[in-house]
């Protein structure tokens, strides 16, 4: 049975466009959001306006922040010789739990897709170029996604920053922890040889 009520409607739509969002998980939000008490969601409403007036990209390394340059590229005690190509300001968040990268970060904001109409012109490719403009940069870490788009997008990249002198490297591929070989393919098999490490 379909509902009726127009606002309803509209705000399941809403939520149906949030990614990840099936339809009954958008209805099971939107009957949600319908029982807050009318403070909390207008709370909830404002909280949403609040970032999307505060929140822009960095000057710099193109993250998501409050201020711009953001803390991590503000930071004299971070590696300014090494960046992170990543896909995401999400991936910068990922990096950031391991504490053990101590350099600094460059979100695309998408990766290469013909398929979907996204060309190099619509990613900050042409801002992370101007980075190595002052020869600070020695390396690049290419942090994109192992599908078809992350390779494409990497080296793309790879192959406009060669010449400029700067080292570019690719995150190593392998066997995730708590898995079992024989459930892993020939491709992560191949890379995880490729990619061992003398311990």
């Amino acid at each position: 049975m379909a509902y009726h009520v127009i606002p309803l409607n509209r705000l399941i739509e809403q939520f149906e466009r949030l990614p990840g969002i099936g339809r009954k998980t958008a209805q099971r939000l939107a009957f949600h959001v319908l029982s807050m008490p009318k403070e909390k969601a207008k709370e909830f409403a404002d909280v949403i306006l609040e970032a999307h007036e505060k929140i822009k990209r960095c000057e710099i390394c193109q993250s998501l922040t409050e201020d711009t340059p953001c803390p991590i590229c503000a930071d004299s005690a971070r590696d300014h010789s090494i960046i992170c190509v990543v896909e995401n300001s999400q991936d910068v968040i990922a990096f950031e739990r391991t504490k053990e990268y101590h350099g600094l970060y460059h979100v695309l904001h998408g990766l290469i897709s013909p398929m979907d109409g996204i060309g190099p012109d619509q990613l900050s490719i042409r801002e992370l170029v101007k980075r190595m403009g002052d020869g600070t940069v020695k390396e690049v870490v290419m942090a994109t996604n192992p599908t078809v788009e992350g390779e494409a997008t990497a080296m793309y990249i790879a192959r406009l920053l060669k010449p400029m002198g700067v080292k570019v490297t690719r995150l190593a591929y392998g066997i995730p922890i708590g898995s079992n070989l024989e459930y892993a393919d020939e491709v992560t098999l191949y890379r995880a040889l490729e990619g061992r490490n003398e311990i």
